[in-house]
């Protein structure tokens, strides 16, 4: 199967300008199912949260451990033909405490292990820089006026990427 060309009609700063921009054209009855949101220059951020002392580290080897352990012992107990649901929910009990333990002595280990080198907790994320709006090239002059009509379109690169002669950026392989 061939994929069909594709061309960026607008490129938004936000997430939400670009979802906005795509709801306008299914308002307009436009064929949404030949639109895309693509993020670009897409960089890894890393939020600190906190520091990772022992007892953070044993709170959360605890909480990673206590749910596989819950459901380790509610299978368990689930095989008990004689008394499914009591057993069921009193392994399920002593899997929790089970897995929380251990969880908690392998998360002060590998912690302590580390020797310092990781001793902060963070999140991770995904962020692109800006969010182009990729439609069919059959339909995409009809996606550019469209667009165009939104209005004020807050942050909305209509311009440059409708001049381009409806041709995609050598650079850009996802729009070829």
């Amino acid at each position: 199967m061939t994929e069909q060309a594709r061309r960026a009609v607008a490129s938004y700063a936000t997430y939400q300008e670009a979802e906005r921009a795509v709801d306008h054209l299914a308002d307009q009855g436009f064929p949404v199912q030949k639109v895309a949101i693509i993020g670009r220059d897409v960089r890894l951020v890393e939020q600190v949260i906190g520091r990772m002392g022992y007892g953070e580290a044993a709170l959360h080897g605890a909480a990673t451990g206590a749910l596989p352990g819950v459901l380790v012992g509610w299978i368990f107990g689930l095989l008990n033909w004689l008394n499914p649901v009591v057993s069921g929910l009193l392994l399920a009990l002593y899997g929790l405490i089970f897995g929380a333990v251990v969880g908690a002595l392998l998360g002060v280990l590998l912690h302590a292990a580390q020797g310092g080198r990781r001793d902060f907790a963070s999140v991770r994320s995904m962020e692109p820089s800006r969010y182009d709006v990729v439609v069919d090239e059959d339909v995409a002059d009809e996606a550019v006026r469209l667009v165009a009509g939104l209005g004020s379109g807050a942050g909305a690169n209509t311009e440059s990427v409708s001049s381009r002669g409806g041709r995609p950026r050598s650079d850009d392989p996802a729009l070829s």
